[in-house]
């Protein structure tokens, strides 16, 4: 009984801490103030923002739940996030390869030490940056491109029992995924990528162990202390990159399995002529179809 006043209290309370936050944005936006920095770094984490994002959620659902095309309006939006994001960083890919090859020519044919890409003013770095920068495009796509894939339906998936059931019986699979897999596990994800990367931004180090008044008394010695270590003396030294897209990552997975529950939910309500609604994927022309998969004449 004291958990669910706990949660309730807690929900409550976050109509007041939303309010109250843009209402007041220098306190926490106001980053030339070393105090405004530490409470952004403790309620990015907190369970006060915990409780605002569930409090959203439960709000929107309900919404949903009482006008069906207001839940259907987010599953299009989040999941055009999820496209038009995945889309974007996808050519990162690309930028990747074409990278490589200027690197193996300039190291094998012309024996260079250094690259300089630029009009007017040049970055001119050592080749074993840009060799290690390479890491930084894989990462891009491999975080920012997850739930891209995932409405694209291309990742893959262990099935059991899925593929012999029923419509509706497949939705409540999907639904239960949604909350008892991906958005726990986007949670767990955020809490520890979210201080995993103000570590290696910030000193004094932040823990989320400390409380508020424990970070607002770090702020007497704060100071920008951003990682630039690289794995090799002259190489990539924007390591901290890595962590902001592990947070990325985890905020975008929660997105697309909230929009993943709604989906399941109103096709589940609305059988299976809604299968696939709004749902926006990438199709092969004809001849792009023959190149990835050459037809097999018979013999």
């Amino acid at each position: 009984m004291d958990f669910l006043i706990w949660v309730v209290s807690n929900i409550a309370l976050s109509f007041w801490r939303v309010a109250y936050a843009v209402t007041h944005p220098g306190l926490w936006l106001d980053w030339s103030n070393p105090e405004a920095v530490m409470r952004f770094a403790y309620y990015g984490g907190s369970r006060e923002f915990l409780f605002v994002v569930l409090t959203a959620f439960l709000v929107l659902t309900g919404l949903g739940f009482w006008r069906n095309r207001i839940m259907w309006g987010a599953v299009r939006v989040l999941e055009a996030f999820a496209n038009g994001t995945g889309r974007f960083f996808a050519w990162a890919g690309l930028l990747m390869v074409l990278q490589q090859i200027v690197i193996i020519f300039s190291q094998s044919i012309f024996a260079m030490s250094e690259l300089t890409f630029g009009l007017g003013a040049a970055l001119s770095l050592d080749i074993s940056w840009w060799s290690e920068e390479l890491k930084f495009y894989n990462a891009l796509v491999v975080a920012l491109c997850c739930t891209y894939t995932f409405v694209q339906g291309g990742h893959v998936r262990v099935d059991l029992v899925y593929s012999a059931v029923g419509h509706r019986t497949k939705r409540v699979i999907d639904m239960a995924g949604s909350l008892v897999f991906m958005m726990p596990f986007a949670l767990i994800v955020w809490m520890y990528a979210w201080y995993f990367l103000w570590r290696h931004l910030v000193t004094p180090k932040v823990s989320a162990s400390d409380s508020i008044d424990q970070m607002l008394m770090k702020a007497r010695a704060f100071r920008w202390n951003v990682e630039t270590v690289g794995f090799s003396p002259n190489g990539f030294n924007g390591y901290f990159l890595f962590k902001v897209l592990l947070v990325a990552f985890a905020g975008m997975v929660f997105l697309q399995a909230v929009a993943f529950f709604y989906r399941s939910y109103l096709e589940w309500k609305e059988g299976p002529a809604s299968a696939g609604r709004f749902l926006d994927r990438d199709v092969l022309e004809p001849g792009e179809v023959e190149m990835a998969a050459p037809e097999r004449h018979a013999h």
